[in-house]
């Protein structure tokens, strides 16, 4: 998956009943401003390069658990299996993901376009799902050219603002583990709410 994968958790409760869901990232239902800035306001990320992604470039069975009531204290659990395909575009300087998984609490349809921001030299992460059909607020990171990538954005779940952490880790090149998490104190604590495991397909 992407990633992030999505990108790339919590919103997938609204829209799965309906045969749809959302990937990592997701938290509240507003599209972004386009001028917003958050960055400054974020926790420092690693600095990103144009090639940080090319290790996940094409098509993986994805295997992804998510928490059903985030930030609730309950630790119920849905599992869904399926795959993501990873489109390079612009020499590779950004790219696409589709995530398409289903499982018994439904189906995830979901993309995630990833651009890389020359300026901040960090990687954003732009999801959408087909559940709403409208971009999430942005995350921003990277890999400072490892294998561990890490990504932040600011957002609000059940009308309290929050934190989320997206974290990508390149453990070979044919496997890939995801990993999205809130946190409703600043940073001080994160609750995991969403991982997904990639095995690259033939």
């Amino acid at each position: 998956m992407s990633s992030n994968l999505a990108q790339f958790a919590a919103q997938a409760v609204i829209g799965l009943a309906a045969g749809t869901g959302v990937a990592a990232g997701a938290a509240s239902s507003a599209a972004p401003d386009p001028g917003h800035d958050t960055a400054a306001d974020l926790p420092q990320t690693p600095r990103g390069t144009p090639h940080d992604f090319d290790f996940e470039h094409g098509r993986w069975h994805t295997s992804l658990r998510r928490l059903l009531q985030p930030l609730s204290g309950q630790q119920q659990w849905a599992e869904y299996s399926g795959t993501s395909t990873v489109h390079a575009l612009l020499g590779g300087r950004a790219n696409l993901v589709e995530l398409e998984v289903a499982g018994p609490q439904g189906r995830i349809d979901g993309v995630s376009l990833r651009l890389f921001d020359t300026r901040r030299q960090r990687w954003t992460l732009n999801y959408s799902n087909a559940a709403t059909g409208t971009l999430e607020w942005p995350m921003s990171g990277g890999f400072a050219a490892g294998p561990h990538g890490v990504f932040y954005s600011a957002d609000t779940f059940k009308g309290k603002a929050i934190l989320v952490r997206f974290v990508i880790d390149a453990l070979d090149a044919d496997h890939a583990r995801f990993e999205q998490a809130f946190s409703s104190d600043g940073g001080s604590s994160w609750e995991v709410n969403w991982i997904a495991q990639d095995t690259r397909m033939p």
